[in-house]
Formats: C-alpha cells, structure tokens, sequence
C-alpha cells in the first residue's frame, strides 16, 4: 500500500503502563498486523482492533501477558561458523538431490 510516508515514518509504536491491563499496539508492519488479525479473530477477549486510519496504519489492543519482546543474543563466532557449515551441506544435497 502506498501511503506517501517513508520506511522511516511507518513507525510500530507500543504504549503501556505498569497500572493498565491492556497494551496498544499501533503499527504498519504487515507482518505483524497479520499476526494480530489472526490473534484476535482466534482470541477476542484478549485482543481486538482498536482503529484502522485507512493509510496503513492499524491499532490494536492486546491484555497485558499475551505480548512478549524477546531478546536473542549474537551468535558465537563457532555457531556462526556451524550454521553455515550446516547450510553449505544441506545446499550441496538439494543440487545433488536435484538432477
């Protein structure tokens, strides 16, 4: 959708205080607006959408417990180096598997 805002200014924006029950979540992240949808279709009395300003931009309101940030630390330089060994393996076998 073209909103004339720049990748910038489509902000995801989450508001909360420690006394409400409730998180509002305002965002035009596709994926995630995706992810709400589908949340509060299956869990209305948890989540429901608030506001829809026509320009991509989608609010939600979320019960405190249901929305999670998670926080994942870098890979090691020997992870790195696996996952990679791992993904150059599975590579050679799909080209093999292939002809």
């Amino acid at each position: 959708m073209r909103t004339g805002l720049t990748k910038k200014q489509k902000a995801t924006n989450i508001y909360f205080t420690e006394a409400d029950e409730l998180i509002e979540v305002c965002t035009y992240n596709t994926d995630l607006k995706k992810r709400l949808a589908a949340f509060a279709r299956k869990y209305p009395s948890e989540c429901r959408q608030l506001d829809d300003d026509g320009n991509g931009c989608v609010t939600y309101e979320v019960r405190k417990g249901r929305l999670s940030f998670r926080l994942t630390p870098p890979y090691s330089k020997e992870r790195k180096k696996a996952a990679s060994a791992l993904a150059k393996k599975n590579t050679e076998n799909l080209r093999r598997g292939s002809r």
